[in-house]
Parts: structure tokens; C-alpha cells; sequence
């Protein structure tokens, strides 16, 4: 009998070594390596070679993306306007979050011109049925199956031949023709393939259901995301009702949507005014919370954040940040302790961005360190203001692009002033354009601060 062959594979980025590794060299990963054996030589024999022809670009015909609408108006904002036939879309996101309640709902709700398949590897269909009855899921177009093997699977899309196709999850799919367990890198990899394969070849859209690490990222290699289409993230607190859909990749739209929903009884609600449920429950003439407004993608929204600052204990200060990279927050304190004066060496700083919401636009510094400073002086901002600005590190405040969004949505919300920087001022915003509220321009930061506080 002839010897098996084996390889090892890093769980983590997918790297392979003919021999066991402590520490992956690629991911830097420990203990990451698991042994699989390697295929047969039959299921790798390679095809016949076929011609490729190229084309001159100018004789190659182009027309407009036949998509189906979702039915969720904010899931069809983050992919870019609806399902594209023939993509391959990958969901992630933490256990509980919501990903399979969406995609039920997008069953029951998206309109085409074929048969819908949900393929679950986790649930049965008692259970599946139990949840579409809660969700009030009764489309007649909807064909449910459970099962966990690969070929059965594919076997049954071809056969089907549906619109488009939901895999729930890949993590549980197994392909006999691999030794490794269900979720292995090889499995995965493999798996990913043949679906590929499928919504290209027969032009069926197909969902992909993936487990997140305890990072935050997809479960799998990192090819894996490569390959489809699109990456989208389901993202929030399980505890909270409010969940975020963000894009990390998308070939046939932007990357910078953000779609918010609400988890209520019948399922996920999209919020149609995000500024109302980012600010309800804000304290007013209380230190350390400032408003600045945000742009996702083309979406405008309020924001609160918050700060407090409070002796350290030891006598190195703790930099804590949530919702916002903590590198950033030390860099701006570092801004406000050489430029302004203000000895914070002493203080523990903890920021906050409140809602569960992550930015990273430097729109958000001059917000943030004036929510510092309060905290700091413990002196309150005026509640009806919001502030707007990038902060450099010699202290001045650096124009931002959207401003007349931004301004706008504080307008609409009520506000009185707004603080903006002063390059923004003079060449983009037409003043008579916002009746109702102050705008204030400041050139650096010392300027904003003697303003505010």
C-alpha cells in the first residue's frame, strides 16, 4: 500500500510546510500548523490545454450590471445597489449577531426571476421553519435544504438551477475528496472554489456565511477573500439591538457604505435617520462630550464622543479608545500637551464613540481633543455645537472633504454652531446655504479651544 502524503497547514493564513512549525512565518501565528494529507494524484490531474484569445479593449462590449434589489434598502446601498448575477458574496460576523435572520429576510423580500436556495449545514429545516415563521418569511420561491456534503450540494445547485443560492455555513461544508476536518484551511479553500465556479458558470449569486476569529476577521485563509466578490461585516454588540453592515471589499460598488439596522421581533429593521439614534440618551453641559458629524460612504451622521480624564494610579497613564484607534488618541494628546500646554502625562485618558460605531476619518480629531480638553478642565461644550476638523501636529486645523453634508445634517438635526476649519470656510461652503446655524471657522487648535472653553 502506498504511503500517504502529508503537508502541514497554518489554520490561520493557510501556508504550508513539509514539516511542523511553532510559529508560522507568514502570519506570525503560534501554534497554528495542523496535518493534512494531500490529495491523490487522480484528483489533480491536470486538463487539456485550451486556446485564449485576446481581445483589443476597444471591441470588447460592456453593458450595466443586471442586479436584483434586496428589498432592504440599506443592503442595496452597501452592495452597490442591489445583487449582481453571478457574484460571490461572503457575510461575516461574531455568533449571534444576525447574519442568518438577514439573509432570511432577504429571501422573503428580493424579487427575481427564478427559485431561491437556502443551504444550512448548521440548522435543520424544523428549525430553519420555526425562524422563517417568526420572521414572517413566506415566499413561495424559497426552497430550504440542510446537509453538509459538498458534491450532494453542488449536485443539487446544477440541478435546481436557482437565482441565487445562500451557504449557511462554509465553516460546516465537507469535501470527501480532502482528508482534513470541516473549517480547515484546505476545506475552505477547496469549497470556496467550487462555489466560484458555480456563479460564474451558471451566473447564480451565491452567499456565503463565515465564522469570524476572536479578532474580528473571517475565519479561513485569507485568499478566501480574495476570491469572491464581495466581503461585507455584520458588526455590533449581540446584547444591543443595533447591528452595522459594513463592505470591506466590493468589485461592483463602493466600500464605503454603512448600513444600520435594529433587531427588533420580526427581525432586522433598517434606521432611516442614523444621527437620531447615534445621539439619543446624550447628556448635555456635561464635560467631555462633543458632537462632530461623520461621512460613511455618502452617508452623514452625528456622532458623540466622549472622554474622561482622572489621575493615574501608576506611573505609566493608561490610553484606552473604543470605536477609535488608540495610536490616534495618543497622537492627540500629544498634540494638546506640546502645542496647547496641557500637562497630561498624569492622566489616564479613556475615549469613547458612543453607539457602537467605528470611525477612522481624521475628521474626527478636533472633536476629540476638545472632548479631552473638557474632561480635562472640567468645563462643559455647549450642547448645540458640533465640531468639524483634522488636526496636524504642529496644532493647525486641516480642511476635511463632505463639509457641506456635514453641515447640513447638523442643520437638519438642530444644531446652532458649527465649529469647521478655516481652509473649508473660504473656498467650499456658501454660507447663505444655512439658515439657522452659526458657522464658525478656526485655523489651529488654540483658536477652538479658547473658542469652546
Amino acid at each position: 500500500m502506498a504511503k500517504t502524503k502529508t503537508r502541514y497547514v497554518c489554520q490561520e493564513c493557510g501556508y504550508e510546510s513539509p514539516g511542523w512549525l511553532g510559529k508560522c512565518p507568514s502570519c506570525q501565528s503560534w501554534n497554528s500548523f495542523v496535518e493534512e494529507a494531500l490529495p491523490s494524484s487522480g484528483t489533480a490531474a491536470g486538463h487539456a490545454l485550451k486556446d485564449i484569445i485576446p481581445y483589443g479593449i476597444d471591441n470588447i462590449e460592456t453593458a450595466e450590471e443586471n442586479r436584483w434589489s434586496t428589498g432592504i434598502a440599506e443592503v442595496d446601498r452597501v452592495l452597490g445597489g442591489g445583487i449582481v448575477r453571478g457574484s460571490l458574496i461572503l457575510v461575516g460576523g461574531s455568533p449571534g449577531i444576525g447574519k442568518s435572520t438577514l439573509l432570511l429576510q432577504i429571501c422573503n423580500l428580493a424579487k427575481t426571476d427564478g427559485n431561491i436556495l437556502y443551504i444550512s449545514g448548521e440548522e435543520s429545516l424544523k428549525q430553519i421553519k420555526l425562524r422563517a415563521d417568526r420572521l414572517e418569511v413566506n415566499n413561495p420561491s424559497l426552497r430550504l435544504a440542510a446537509g453538509t456534503d459538498f458534491p450532494s450540494i453542488k449536485e443539487l445547485i446544477i440541478k435546481e438551477h436557482p437565482s441565487f443560492v445562500i451557504i449557511d455555513s462554509i465553516q460546516t461544508m465537507y469535501e470527501p475528496a480532502f482528508s482534513s476536518s470541516p473549517g480547515s484551511v484546505t476545506q475552505v479553500r477547496e469549497i470556496k472554489s467550487g462555489l466560484m465556479a458555480i456563479a460564474k458558470t451558471l451566473d447564480i449569486s451565491i452567499f456565503i456565511v463565515g465564522h469570524v476569529t476572536k479578532d474580528g476577521s473571517i475565519a479561513g485563509p485569507r485568499v478566501m477573500e480574495h476570491m469572491v466578490d464581495t466581503v461585507l461585516y455584520f458588526e455590533g454588540d449581540k446584547h444591543l439591538s443595533y447591528r452595522i453592515l459594513r463592505s470591506a471589499k466590493n468589485r461592483f460598488g463602493s466600500t464605503n457604505e454603512l448600513g444600520i439596522f435594529e433587531m427588533k421581533e420580526c427581525g432586522l429593521v433598517g434606521v432611516d435617520n442614523p444621527s437620531t439614534y447615534m445621539l439619543s440618551g446624550r447628556p448635555r453641559n456635561v464635560p467631555g462630550s462633543v458632537v462632530i458629524s461623520g461621512i460613511e460612504g455618502s452617508l452623514p451622521m452625528l456622532i458623540e464622543v466622549q472622554a474622561l480624564l482622572c489621575s493615574t494610579v501608576f506611573g505609566m497613564p493608561r490610553r484606552m479608545a473604543t470605536g477609535i484607534d488608540s495610536n490616534r488618541v495618543t497622537l492627540l494628546m500629544a498634540v494638546l500637551e506640546k502645542r496647547i500646554g496641557l500637562n497630561l502625562g498624569n492622566y489616564d485618558a479613556y475615549v469613547n464613540i458612543i453607539g457602537g460605531i467605528k470611525i477612522d476619518e481624521p475628521a474626527s480629531d478636533l472633536g476629540i481633543a476638545i472632548a479631552v480638553s473638557s474632561s480635562f478642565k472640567d468645563k462643559a461644550i455647549d450642547p448645540d455645537t458640533v465640531v468639524i476638523g483634522e488636526i496636524g501636529l504642529t496644532g493647525e486645523i486641516r480642511t476635511v472633504s463632505s463639509i457641506e453634508k456635514r453641515i447640513s445634517e447638523a442643520q437638519r438635526m438642530g444644531f446652532k454652531t458649527c465649529i469647521v476649519p478655516d481652509g473649508n470656510y473660504k473656498n467650499n461652503i456658501v454660507v447663505e446655504k444655512f439658515a439657522g446655524i452659526k458657522i464658525i471657522p478656526v485655523d489651529n487648535l488654540t483658536n477652538a479651544l479658547n473658542l469652546l472653553l
